[in-house]
């Protein structure tokens, strides 16, 4: 269902006037009479919402005034505001409207009552992708930025997640009946990041191979089998921070919770035990000079990680170094698990002179991480490695965030085990 309203705009018909017989003069080539008249558009509601879902899906939130949604689309902000109260209703509707095309895509089609399960999973699961790549733009929207609902958005919001997510749980049940419900809870919550992980890059493949490759994944995840179950606890390793590290982790910790815009510098120094903020400053010139120092400390130990693994990979079994890199990023992340979180959140908060080279710095390990994977799966082309790297790192931050690391059911065992079945395939 479109929740765009359209509208239309009806000509202004003055009075009548009584006609005489003097002709009308012609305009001269510089009169006003023929410079163009600028009509609104039909579908200016709609410009102005999806211009906005990008903007807040790229910057977030707070990062984005009307003014410059304006700006963008030419207009005036008193345009946007015959439209919209708000940027708050222009933020909600859009989010919104993701959640619910997540709930209508699930549906199956009348003629489906005599599919066998697997056709109706994997109808279900190209559906959704589909209606993800057609949406990937503002899908941060979905991912990160429906934090800042009210509450009764955000439980409208919840809602229809959860209407995507019950009709997966039902198509897997059908295929694997005899999976228990926890299991299958785990396996539907990796295979909703895979959709949505889409949200995350660019890529130049076409949108149907796109698909193809997306179904295909999930349809690994949903035959996999789970190692047992341990105490997810026992697993974590013991962290030792010297004061810079504290400093960083609290801060990172509240960014996760609050969002960066709401956290001030007061609130770090107080959460690492600093006496004043002033004690902060001595480290960071500014809050976002602190995001960028944790940026670049964790893609340095991200770089350190993946160039062990490549000259391992060049001495060894390709899909050895593979899993020895899933396991180390796992330690990593699940030491810190908020991080993943924030870096997706939060990039756009770093300041202008340092984004271009963290995004770089990224991307430069996302192909690096690629290339490892077609060393070991040589059928693979690097667009399509690169695809599963980033459904990959998707599915840590999201079962990270949704079910903790401590979740018995999520353990670090499994999450290895899970991005193994992505990155090497099942």
């Amino acid at each position: 269902m479109n929740v765009f309203h359209h509208y239309c705009l009806g000509m202004a018909v003055g009075k009548n006037h009584t006609t005489t017989t003097t002709p009308a003069p012609r305009p001269q080539p510089n009169s006003p009479a023929l410079a163009p008249v600028r009509r609104r558009p039909a579908d200016r509601r709609e410009h102005i919402a999806r211009a906005s879902a990008e903007a807040f899906a790229a910057r977030g939130l707070h990062g984005v005034s009307l003014n410059e949604i304006a700006a963008a689309l030419d207009i005036s902000s008193a345009a946007i505001y015959r439209h919209f109260p708000s940027k708050y209703s222009l933020f909600r509707q859009e989010t919104l409207r993701l959640s619910e095309l997540g709930a209508l895509a699930v549906r199956l089609p009348d003629t489906a009552e005599n599919w066998d399960p697997v056709r109706k999973f994997d109808y279900t699961v190209r559906a959704m992708i589909a209606a993800a790549v057609a949406n990937r733009r503002c899908g941060a929207l979905l991912r990160w930025q429906h934090r800042y609902l009210d509450d009764d958005d955000r439980r409208t919001f919840l809602d229809q997640v959860a209407t995507a997510e019950t009709a997966l749980h039902d198509r897997l049940e059908q295929m694997r009946p005899g999976l228990p419900h926890a299991e299958r809870s785990v396996l539907v919550s990796a295979m909703m990041s895979i959709v949505t992980s889409v949200c995350d890059h660019r890529t130049r493949l076409r949108s149907p191979a796109l698909v193809d490759i997306l179904a295909t994944t999930c349809r690994t995840i949903a035959t996999t089998t789970l190692p047992a179950r341990t105490n997810a606890r026992d697993e974590l390793p013991s962290a030792r921070r010297d004061h810079h590290d504290l400093v960083m982790h609290r801060a990172v910790e509240l960014f996760c919770a609050r969002g960066y815009s709401a956290i001030s510098v007061d609130d770090i120094a107080n959460a690492a035990g600093l006496p004043t903020a002033s004690a902060l400053y001595r480290y960071y010139r500014s809050k976002g000079n602190l995001l960028t120092a944790v940026f670049d400390r964790a893609l340095d130990r991200i770089s350190t990680t993946i160039g062990h693994a490549l000259g391992t990979a060049s001495d060894c079994d390709p899909s050895a170094a593979v899993t020895e890199l899933i396991e180390i990023y796992v330690q990593e992340s699940v030491a810190e698990p908020a991080l993943p979180f924030v870096y997706q959140a939060e990039i756009a908060n770093v300041p202008a002179a340092d984004r271009a080279t963290i995004i770089h710095r990224q991307r430069s390990s996302i192909e690096a991480c690629a290339q490892l994977v077609t060393t070991a799966r040589p059928d693979l082309s690097a667009a399509h490695a690169q695809i599963l790297v980033h459904a990959a790192l998707a599915l840590i931050v999201d079962l990270g965030k949704l079910m903790g690391t401590d979740h018995p059911e999520c353990s670090p065992a499994r999450i290895q085990h899970l991005m193994a079945n992505i990155l090497l395939g099942g």
